[in-house]
């Protein structure tokens, strides 16, 4: 067989046949599947194919409450993620970045809302703001994941996970960082010696300090939001 004929294209980038039990599963390191017999939320915007009979629905302001409609007007977080119903094979995508799966066991975590793909409707979630006096740190806008099921989050490139000991506090790039255990509170630390001599800010001049004992997951990527 020639190795650039269609039939080798196919069999190369061809879905997986084996048959998945489990509700979220790598197709490839940028793709999720989704074994969908129910309801799952997705980022809007994620979904690249599907077979099957699944419906999409953008989120209703009603869901989760007056106080989260209320931080969703304020921040816009939230806002992106919508509802997939039905069956089928279901399948996601977020500008190639890579995907990494969490089965959460009764466990608690904070992600960046931009690097949120999809979650069990058995995971409770919310919208956090971190306590501070500036919007120039960067996105300080996260979704608190809670509960047992799955979720799947992004990152451009391999992420690194660092660990947090009392003994060792960890610093990051708010632009960078993506994920952190839910037990760690972390504050804005401001470090006016990294202003440029034009006055302008660079990105270092804001950090994340996590102090106890956790988990701070950061990438190889500045994510930069523009207003």
């Amino acid at each position: 067989m020639n190795k650039y004929s269609i039939n080798e294209f196919i069999r190369k980038t061809a879905e997986k046949e084996e048959v998945s039990q489990e509700l979220f599963e790598f197709e490839n390191d940028h793709t999720l599947y989704v074994n969908l017999d129910g309801k799952v939320w997705v980022k809007r915007g994620s979904m690249i194919a599907y077979a099957g009979d699944i419906k999409f629905k953008k989120q209703s302001s009603m869901e989760g409450g007056v106080s989260k409609f209320l931080k969703k007007a304020v921040t816009g977080e939230g806002a992106s993620m919508m509802a997939a119903e039905g069956y089928g094979n279901l399948y996601l995508a977020d500008d190639g970045k890579k995907i990494a799966i969490l089965n959460l066991e009764n466990d608690k975590i904070y992600v960046n809302g931009n690097d949120v793909m999809a979650f069990e409707e058995t995971i409770n979630w919310d919208i956090s703001m971190m306590n501070t006096a500036g919007s120039m740190a960067g996105n300080l806008f996260n979704i608190k994941l809670q509960g047992t099921g799955m979720v799947a989050i992004t990152t451009h490139y391999t992420p690194l996970t660092l660990i947090v000991t009392p003994e060792r506090p960890v610093y990051t790039d708010p632009n960078a960082t993506v994920a952190w255990s839910g037990n760690l509170k972390p504050e804005i630390k401001t470090d006016i010696n990294l202003k440029s001599l034009t006055g302008r800010g660079s990105g270092e001049e804001f950090q994340m300090k996590f102090q106890g004992d956790g988990f701070v997951v950061v990438q190889p990527f500045e994510e930069v939001y523009k207003a």
